[in-house]
């Protein structure tokens, strides 16, 4: 399917691979993406390869969306460096969560992963010792926390071994997922989340001064 009829609202997609180079198949998802025009894709390696993130700049993509990806390899359990460190400098307190930190609310966060390992390897009887699910609640904490409502990932597990046929069928299907959204079934039976409140003793004001500083 190469032309749809009614462009979604906005997504943003940021995009994490400390090698593009050796991507079998980040590499193929980000190029799917970008011939969407109303999907705004952020290469963090690309674009930050100092470390260095233009948090003004971030915030005002995400807001700007309804659906907020996040595209990377799976690395240690957890997402890449840079990726993580845009989670702590961009979702800033009091402006994605907490006392005023409504910016985020009401918006999808979808993950797009590939592991190295196969399905079978995240098991209690494989060497990951955990279904694959073990490992998301820190990436559906933090859409609560910013009253994000996290939706169902798209996991393609042993891409470093995966055939061609097999990639170029999970990216188009990444690439319609992209194209019909807000469109999908299962959206219906998911609640909005309405954020996560957060005391203002958690984080002092001394604490917000030094990150600021």
């Amino acid at each position: 399917m190469d032309e749809f009829a009614k462009p979604p609202p906005g997504v943003c997609l940021l995009a994490a691979h400390p090698n593009w180079r050796e991507s079998r198949v980040n590499r193929l998802l980000l190029e799917g993406a970008r011939t969407l025009p109303w999907v705004q894709v952020r290469d963090l390696y690309g674009s930050y390869p100092d470390y260095d993130i233009d948090v003004a700049a971030e915030q005002q993509a995400v807001a700007a969306a309804q659906l907020v990806v996040l595209l990377h390899p799976v690395q240690w359990y957890s997402m890449p460096a840079l990726m993580k460190l845009w989670l702590d400098e961009v979702l800033r307190y009091g402006w994605a969560y907490g006392p005023g930190g409504t910016a985020l609310q009401g918006k999808d966060l979808w993950l797009v992963a590939t592991t190295g390992g196969a399905e079978a390897s995240y098991h209690p009887q494989g060497y990951n010792r955990y279904f694959f699910d073990a490992f998301l609640p820190p990436y559906e904490q933090t859409a609560a926390l910013c009253g994000m409502r996290f939706l169902p990932p798209l996991v393609l597990h042993g891409a470093r071994r995966a055939g061609g046929a097999e990639i170029t069928a999970h990216v188009e299907m990444f690439r319609e997922r992209l194209a019909t959204y807000p469109e999908w079934p299962e959206l219906e039976d998911l609640v909005q989340c309405i954020g996560c409140e957060v005391p203002p003793t958690d984080r002092p004001v001394e604490q917000l001064a030094e990150e600021a500083s």
